[in-house]
């Protein structure tokens, strides 16, 4: 073949070439996305979903014991961490979460529609997505059998008439048993120790855990003897839910004086070194966004920290929300939590 024939079948090859049709690129697979939780984080599956097809990505919910237990796992990769989202620290453990410098800040763009309140660090590495408030629950039916008035107030519950009534729970083995004492801590202030010692006085009953208390001594939810427990502002909708019927009121009630309880507020951070930074984002502004948050108080039983979610009837109907729970700053939490177990250890136990 001629020099001439090989530059002429070259430029007729690479002619062929320029108009053959693109090869089509085959799609990308879905990208995984890692959440580190706490064992009682719950959504449903539909919410879930949604985010994977919007984002075309494969979300992997790693529950790693309780909120103390995954923010070490958390602290202990800090750099090269085991999931690319953490959430369920709340304000009993913020401090510490925040001083491992195990999270990135990111200012999620839906923050305007979280009220301030719940906005606890403004370097924005922590961002709130639930809220719920730890406080006394009472059997109203128990109490009006016996013409008896509920509790109004933490210090009714020193009171003679109340003398036996009244469980609570460890608070160095139960979140609401800490956030209970903590409530205790903001309301009375140096004092606490005292009310604790007045109520030890009143038989108060002590358990290890939240289930012990409400479901094993509390009166309306079990065989026991106890009509006033420690647990949620949100049970008695909780109670309604549950049971099936039409009521016009709940069955139970909540002392929301001034002080009587405590808030405990969760939040979500991106985790220092993942390599999925942008679909991080991405799912924290979903679970911030109205789907994500109208999902939590049916399946988590707590509210939902967007302003703009609707909540379910139920809890329209039944919820009570404290207007001024006690405060304790996070810093003063994490500097003083063992201390003052130790104290209330010796106070009430021993």
């Amino acid at each position: 073949m001629t020099r001439t024939r090989v530059i002429s079948a070259l430029l007729l090859a690479a002619l062929l070439v320029s108009c053959a049709p693109a090869a089509t690129p085959t799609p990308a697979g879905p990208r995984t996305l890692r959440i580190m939780t706490h064992d009682s984080f719950d959504i449903s599956a539909e919410t879930v979903a949604a985010f994977e097809e919007a984002h075309n990505a494969h979300v992997v919910i790693l529950k790693s014991g309780d909120a103390g237990l995954m923010l070490s796992q958390a602290m202990l990769s800090v750099g090269n961490p085991l999931a690319d989202v953490l959430y369920g620290v709340d304000n009993t453990l913020m401090s510490r979460a925040l001083e491992a410098d195990i999270f990135e800040p990111y200012e999620s763009p839906l923050l305007v529609q979280i009220p301030d309140s719940l906005e606890l660090d403004p370097d924005h590495r922590l961002l709130p997505v639930d809220y719920g408030d730890v406080c006394l629950n009472y059997d109203k039916g128990w109490f009006a059998a016996r013409g008896l008035e509920p509790p109004a107030t933490l210090e009714d519950l020193t009171l003679p008439a109340y003398e036996g009534l009244t469980v609570v729970e460890n608070p160095a083995s139960s979140s609401p048993g800490l956030a209970f004492m903590l409530a205790t801590i903001g309301h009375f202030g140096p004092d606490w120790l005292d009310y604790w010692a007045e109520l030890r006085s009143n038989d108060v009953l002590v358990t290890e855990g939240w289930e012990d208390a409400y479901w094993g001594q509390f009166t309306y939810a079990s065989d026991g003897d106890r009509p006033v427990v420690v647990s949620y502002a949100s049970s008695p909708p909780v109670e309604v839910y549950f049971s099936g019927e039409d009521f016009d009121e709940a069955p139970t009630g909540v002392v929301v004086a001034d002080g009587s309880c405590f808030r405990q507020v969760e939040f979500v951070g991106i985790l220092r070194g993942t390599a999925n930074r942008d679909l991080a984002e991405a799912w924290i502004d979903f679970m911030l966004d109205i789907t994500f948050q109208e999902d939590i108080p049916l399946n988590m039983f707590v509210f939902p920290a967007n302003e703009n979610a609707a909540l379910p009837d139920v809890f329209a109907r039944f919820a009570v929300i404290p207007q001024q729970p006690a405060s304790v700053a996070p810093a003063e939490i994490e500097a003083n939590r063992e201390t003052w177990v130790e104290q209330w250890t010796e106070t009430v136990l021993r």
